[in-house]
């Protein structure tokens, strides 16, 4: 255990090992499985591992626009019918790194600590796990947003959340057979999760509370007021990304997070001016 502690307190960036152009894992769950998947995870017993011994940092103690469609050619339509992504707006290889720094963000300026305390969650994998899903979740909200540059930036945030939680489970020392068997049931988890919050997002305060309820906090939040400051939460960072240029995202990928309690949660913070990733390219 000591020697696991030693070699998680070295990875001080996420960048250091996900690889950028690694297949995507192409699970994806089948109708009506949503809440059976949302409990079998909840069953995965590594999911349960102190979060301080796999996260280096806790080891110290309304509605949104719809996306306008891009006009596209024959070709275009041709060959992403075949499964193939057409040309887009931008680099292909400037979205990849923007959605690493993307997914970085969520895992790297989030404070799991306060989530933990204010939310009263168990140190653990799962919570992680599920406090990550959340912060992905509203990235992927705003990068929908973006036309197809920006669904296939989502495709790539997704794909860095798997590689993340696989590389965790390694250094965590899980056994290759369980862990991609775990992998699959968290997969399903996901996109149950994923559904459930654009049903929630969509709808009214009680129908996020819902959404949250089942999947955030797996049908055992005793205490209203938590729900009431994880809806107010959410509302406010979606607010928060809408307001964020959608260029400047697909270039650089910088999101920061308001937090999750403040003095005025109403207030709209204006982003700093980007540093695009093209430089020296």
């Amino acid at each position: 255990m000591a020697l696991l502690v030693r070699v998680l307190r070295n990875q001080t960036s996420i960048s250091q090992w996900v690889p950028v152009c690694s297949r995507l894992i192409p699970v994806s769950p089948t109708q009506g499985q949503g809440d059976r998947a949302l409990s079998r995870t909840s069953q995965v017993p590594w999911l349960e591992t102190s979060a301080s011994e796999w996260h280096p940092q806790l080891s110290t103690t309304k509605d949104s626009p719809q996306p306008v469609e891009e006009k596209v050619g024959a070709f275009t339509k041709i060959i992403e019918a075949m499964g193939f992504t057409g040309p887009l707006k931008y680099s292909k290889w400037k979205i990849k790194i923007a959605a690493l720094r993307m997914y970085t963000s969520c895992v790297e300026k989030t404070d799991f600590e306060e989530f933990f305390l204010r939310c009263q969650m168990p140190d653990t994998f799962n919570s992680w796990f599920l406090i990550t899903l959340l912060h992905v979740w509203m990235c992927l909200v705003r990068m929908k947003q973006e036309g197809r540059s920006g669904k296939y930036m989502c495709r790539i945030i997704v794909h860095f959340m798997w590689e993340d939680v696989q590389q965790r489970g390694r250094v965590m020392g899980v056994n290759p057979y369980i862990l991609k068997k775990n992998m699959i049931l968290m997969t399903n988890h996901f996109y149950a999760a994923i559904l459930g919050y654009d049903e929630g997002i969509l709808s009214d305060d009680h129908g996020l509370a819902a959404a949250l309820w089942r999947t955030f906090f797996n049908r055992k939040c005793e205490d209203p007021r938590h729900l009431e400051l994880l809806v107010e939460y959410v509302r406010k960072q979606i607010q928060y990304l809408d307001s964020m240029n959608g260029e400047d995202l697909l270039l650089t990928g910088e999101v920061s997070w308001r937090p999750l309690v403040e003095k005025n949660p109403q207030s709209i913070l204006k982003p700093h001016s980007p540093t695009y990733n093209d430089e020296g390219l």
